[in-house]
């Protein structure tokens, strides 16, 4: 498959700002077909009215939210080539990240894309092929100080996501992992001291992501690093655990001692 377009039919979540927007709108500047989700319905609403899309508010993390927007996708679209499991959310931080921190982030990073999965790959499986991509973000590979919910549940992301492309990739299911550092979100925006850590190899806009994403679609390559120091990174954690985590509790220790 190549990045030509081929008015595929794309389904994105967490598309009312920040990545998803981004992906969003470069797709349908490309001529795919694009229907955008979130739970913010008037910011939803603007963009599919700006880019030409199909507006489909509403909780993409629920069971029924999951199923009922794949259904929504079949309707509106007549079936679904490419899912960007983008929507995700950052709360909590330390030991005190409270029981609904984690609730949360369970059911937004990881239960939402099981969700779909469950709907989207029977029917890829039927027509012969689907691509599913996460934005599990470097957390998820390496992972993000003062973040518990966050770190644990994108690392679930990934997991899921190598479990997915492991079982289905021979039915032809496509599975994508999108997994950036900093880049000028609101999570970034919000992250105060971990801000420095996160643009220690530059901060990107969404709209480098949304391009190396496009680029990303030319190929079945299962890490989609738009800093390609993170692939470094990632092998150096692997080689030597020890030194990895001895090197991030120096830079935890830096962050407490301001």
């Amino acid at each position: 498959m190549t990045s030509d377009s081929t008015g595929r039919r794309v389904v994105v979540t967490g598309a009312a700002a920040g990545i998803g927007r981004a992906i969003a709108t470069k797709l349908a500047a490309e001529g795919e077909r694009v229907m955008v989700n979130d739970l913010d319905a008037d910011a939803v609403h603007t963009l599919a009215h700006e880019i030409g899309a199909i507006a489909a508010p509403g909780d993409a993390a629920s069971p029924e939210g999951a199923g009922g927007l794949v259904d929504t996708a079949n309707e509106w679209l007549g079936g679904v080539d490419v899912w960007f499991g983008n929507a995700g959310i950052d709360r909590g931080r330390g030991l005190q990240a409270s029981e609904e921190d984690w609730t949360d982030s369970w059911e937004v990073n990881t239960m939402a894309h099981v969700r779909a999965a469950r709907a989207l790959v029977p029917q890829w499986v039927e027509q012969g092929g689907g691509r599913y991509v996460v934005t599990a973000s470097a957390a998820g590979m390496l992972t993000m100080l003062g973040a518990p919910a966050y770190s644990a549940t994108k690392h679930a992301t990934i997991g899921f996501a190598e479990w997915l492309s492991a079982t289905y990739r021979d039915k032809g299911v496509v599975v994508q992992a999108i997994c950036p550092q900093g880049v000028r979100t609101r999570i970034y925006e919000e992250s105060g001291d971990l801000k420095e850590v996160l643009s220690h190899d530059a901060v990107l806009e969404p709209s480098d992501i949304a391009d190396a994403v496009w680029a990303a679609l030319a190929d079945d390559e299962f890490y989609i690093l738009p800093h390609e120091k993170v692939r470094d990174y990632y092998v150096a954690r692997a080689t030597s655990p020890d030194r990895w985590l001895t090197g991030m509790n120096r830079i935890q220790q830096s962050l407490e001692n301001r």
